[in-house]
């Protein structure tokens, strides 16, 4: 049997691992399709903003992915992958085991770079964090000690970030969450971005974003600072490189991001911060029986930035767009075709629900990236539902083995 290693099991993991499998039809018997990860579990990683207000909890947005994998003959070994050897074919186990492979599918993810900053790491107890489900808890209980005991929150991402939009949700909904609980009014809420613009989102804007955020910010009462590059962060107080001092009760920001250790530690197929370089087709430049997809793919930025640096995001939707991809370029391969699909991450559909706390913003574009021949944001007014739905729509079309839906 030749084996199909997927390393991640997440959004774009998950999905190339059922495709992969779906589309195998006469040649199942010759492939062996597994999936390494740490984990067992699915997250559905954009509702994490809510866990820090008790909107969710954890167990609430994963599930065990072990049955339906044995459902579909799909081989998982609960293992932290160590390096690969591509010149080998060959996936190095934290265990010591190893698993040779004829193709390989990085999954892996990201790894938060806490040590951008002095004090940013989460044992320092400094700065919040909600990227991963410990550090969303442990940001929720230290939002219960600020509902008790209330004071100035700084809320934002530092340079070199990429993750701004899930910053933009956590600061809506804590301003929502700080006014239900009634301690709106002793709370000053600042937020800090190394966006040129408010609503850059890392992919140049959208038409109307920047207005549109700026009405949200005086809504809302919140004083915001673009092009945001932090030099120190204190006990209690944030200094920017500009010299200004904010001073804080509580903080949350985002790191920059960098590729997973396994990657890091695999330097034939990754760029300095351990993404994969990859073509339009998320085949490796080199090695090409090797394939990325999701948060572990490089994509540069595609735009001019003249001060703050700050990255592109990858979300969900582009992760399991990417996975449906290499799924099939991998079929191609094993089905003799040479000609791959092809699809710059840039030209990917931009379809995102920003959850604005009281409100929401729909995001929709031809590409994520310019030109667009077609890029509006909708806001909804009323209430906050589409992000639900979303969110109830991709647990249960995952959960139940439809990676092969939208």
């Amino acid at each position: 049997m030749k084996n199909i290693v997927i390393l991640g099991s997440n959004f774009a993991g998950y999905t190339a691992a059922m495709q992969i499998q779906k589309g195998l039809g006469k040649h199942n018997a010759e492939y062996n399709v597994i999936v390494v990860s740490p984990s067992h579990d699915f997250l559905y990683v954009p509702s994490l903003i809510w866990v820090p207000f008790g909107r969710r909890k954890v167990e609430d947005i994963r599930f065990d992915l072990r049955p339906i994998f044995r459902k579909k003959h799909i081989d998982f070994v609960q293992q932290a992958a160590k390096s690969v050897d591509p010149d080998s074919n060959e996936v190095l186990l934290e265990n010591g085991d190893s698993i040779a492979y004829e193709y390989l599918v990085v999954a892996t993810g990201v790894k938060m770079n806490f040590d951008i900053l002095d004090g940013l790491k989460p044992e320092d107890n400094k700065i919040s964090n909600i990227v991963i489900p410990k550090l969303a808890l442990k940001t929720y209980d230290a939002f219960e000690k600020l509902v008790k005991d209330p004071g100035p929150v700084v809320v934002g991402a530092t340079q070199g970030a990429s993750c701004m939009g899930a910053a933009y949700e956590y600061l809506f909904n804590m301003d929502k969450e700080l006014r239900r609980r009634k301690v709106r009014d002793k709370v000053k809420l600042y937020w800090i971005t190394p966006e040129p613009y408010l609503g850059n989102f890392g992919i140049d804007g959208m038409p109307g974003g920047e207005s549109m955020l700026k009405a949200f910010m005086k809504m809302y009462n919140i004083e915001w600072i673009t092009d945001a590059s932090i030099d120190k962060i204190e006990d209690h107080k944030i200094i920017l490189k500009t010299g200004e001092e904010l001073p804080y009760k509580m903080a949350m920001l985002m790191p920059p991001f960098e590729g997973a250790d396994v990657m890091k530690a695999s330097p034939k197929l990754v760029d300095q911060k351990g993404f994969v370089e990859t073509t339009a087709a998320y085949q490796h430049l080199t090695y090409k029986n090797v394939f990325a997809a999701g948060l572990a793919v490089k994509v540069a930025v595609p735009f001019e930035i003249k001060n703050t640096p700050f990255g592109v995001p990858k979300t969900g939707y582009p992760s399991d767009v990417t996975g449906k991809i290499v799924a099939k370029n991998i079929l191609r391969l094993i089905n003799g075709k040479k000609k791959l699909i092809e699809k710059e991450w840039g030209k990917i559909p931009a379809v995102c629900v920003m959850d604005a706390g009281h409100k929401e913003v729909y995001l929709l574009a031809n590409h994520l990236f310019k030109p667009r021949q077609f890029a509006i944001m909708i806001p909804n007014i009323f209430n906050d539902l589409g992000k639900v739905a979303l969110e109830k729509y991709f647990i249960w079309k995952n959960k139940h083995g439809y990676a092969h839906l939208p």
